[in-house]
């Protein structure tokens, strides 16, 4: 039943049987020799720059590989880098913080060197704080925020050290008192 439905549907049509043209042939041949020209001038230029922008490309992350591994402190400055005043600022601050270290070690003894030892890790942890404040104000392109924090930072430092000077101040007067006590 299908093959008489197929032969029924070929009988019924009317297939062209004309012969092409006798140059139909060549000048098809010629239509796909001037496409194969074109795609060929085409690759070929697609060919050639695509290794020299690979290698381009490749040199390009390698020099920022470079940049990165190498220069990750080009990010952190100091306030001496904003502008002289602050450099001056900068100046005084780390010249009181060494004088008021100066007098705390002098006045070290051994019934206080449980508050010196301890006001030392605060200082610590303030100076660890102040490099964060460093390379935020090299990434914030010296934001006056992180300017004043920096600032801020350096006066708890000092704050911290008077008020440890003062406990040690007391700490000596009261082992004077008690001792001239003892004498008597």
């Amino acid at each position: 039943m299908k093959t008489d439905d197929l032969k029924d549907i070929f009988d019924e049509l009317d297939f062209d049987i004309a012969q092409p043209a006798q140059d139909h042939e060549e000048r098809f041949r010629h239509k796909l020799r001037k496409s194969r020209k074109k795609k060929t001038s085409r690759s070929g230029v697609i060919s050639l720059w695509g290794p020299v922008m690979a290698v381009a490309a490749s040199f390009l992350l390698a020099f920022l590989i470079f940049q990165g591994a190498f220069n990750p402190l080009s990010q952190e400055q100091d306030l001496a880098s904003v502008s002289p005043e602050m450099k001056q600022t900068q100046d005084f601050y780390a010249s009181v913080i060494k004088t008021e270290l100066e007098n705390l070690e002098e006045q070290k003894t051994p019934e206080t060197e449980a508050v010196i030892e301890d006001a030392l890790k605060q200082l610590a942890i303030l100076e660890k704080d102040y490099q964060n404040l460093k390379k935020d104000l090299g990434k914030s392109g010296q934001d006056n925020r992180v300017i004043y924090a920096m600032i801020s930072n350096f006066q708890k430092r000092i704050d911290l050290l008077n008020t440890v000077l003062q406990k040690v101040e007391t700490i000596n007067t009261l082992k004077n008192n008690s001792h001239e006590n003892n004498i008597i």
